[in-house]
């Protein structure tokens, strides 16, 4: 799971580049998604990491980076 550093650190690097970072609030550790992130542009629509609506904390911050 990701510390909040990291996360605070990929949040605004999403909103330089005119998106919006959101994590998902899944309670349960065995969920599929659980501790993963979402990444929307301006208008709300979601941007796709790595080809998935969503994606770890590391697999964002190198989506933004590229």
């Amino acid at each position: 799971m990701a510390d909040k550093v990291q996360e605070n650190r990929i949040r605004r690097m999403a909103e330089r580049q005119g998106m919006q970072l959101k994590k998902i609030r899944r309670i349960d550790p065995k969920a599929i998604d659980y501790g993963h992130f979402t990444l929307s542009d301006r208008e709300g629509k979601p941007v796709l990491i790595a080809g998935q609506a969503t994606g770890t904390a590391d697999q964002v911050e190198a989506f933004l980076k590229a």
